[in-house]
């Protein structure tokens, strides 16, 4: 039942985007096609992108009312969540939202995977009936990268560009002292140290376990996740501070 569920609503909708996408971009190219459907399926959920980014910006600038809050109640744990839940609401900050960003992008992997990982049939059996097989398909990006192989190239590129992205979403890894000791500044900063140097080396080995289409994917989604960032930080620096 839940297979066939994420079948129809996740895979067949990519499957035959991607399908319609390598019947129209230019030689026909499968990993042209990848980042168009990366920028189509991010431009989907972009709204919910969006009010991510702005959230860790705003949970960003009201970190020493955070410390405060957690200093003044260190006795009290439910009232210090009480405190900082309130002082959420009082900023419009909505903590769930970067984890809601995350639930909506794991089904869309996982349809990915399955698209790639044994390579795509371009077979009618999955077609809707208004798209049709392109007439020529070519499976080698660019004319170099084998699409439905691993690629060290681009898995260093999914590395890569997972650092930056990890780099501008997360705040600057803050220097342990005597007052920060605490277990929750201790897990926030280690959660930032491996945000942003352990998992892009574990995207680098997992994009070399499977094929390209999946690396250039994750590539594409990092490019347009540091573009959006560098714009939404540019405007916030636009804004006059009272």
């Amino acid at each position: 039942m839940i297979g066939s569920i994420f079948h129809l609503v996740f895979y067949q909708p990519l499957y035959n985007t991607l399908v319609f996408l390598v019947g129209i971009v230019p030689y026909h190219d499968v990993g042209i096609a990848v980042i168009i459907l990366t920028l189509i399926t991010r431009a989907i959920v972009f709204p919910l992108s969006h009010r991510a980014i702005i959230t860790q910006r705003k949970m960003r600038a009201i970190e020493p009312e955070i410390k405060q809050v957690k200093e003044k109640f260190k006795k009290d744990k439910q009232e210090q969540t009480r405190q900082t839940m309130a002082l959420y609401k009082a900023h419009g900050i909505s903590p769930f939202s970067g984890f809601l960003m995350l639930l909506i992008q794991l089904p869309i992997l996982i349809a990915l995977y399955k698209l790639f990982s044994s390579g795509i049939r371009f077979s009618g059996g999955d077609l809707y009936s208004f798209v049709s097989l392109p007439t020529e398909i070519r499976t080698v990006f660019l004319g170099l990268i084998d699409i439905f192989k691993s690629n060290y190239i681009l898995a260093a590129l999914a590395g890569i560009t997972q650092f930056f992205q990890m780099y501008f979403a997360m705040p600057k890894v803050a220097k342990t002292d005597a007052n920060s000791n605490s277990f929750s500044d201790q897990l926030s900063r280690s959660m930032a140290i491996q945000g942003r140097y352990i998992m892009p080396i574990f995207i680098f080995f997992i994009a070399l376990k499977f094929s390209s289409g999946i690396a250039l994917y994750w590539t594409a989604m990092n490019v347009f996740a540091i573009v959006h960032e560098a714009i939404v930080a540019y405007r916030a620096k636009k804004i006059p501070k009272n």
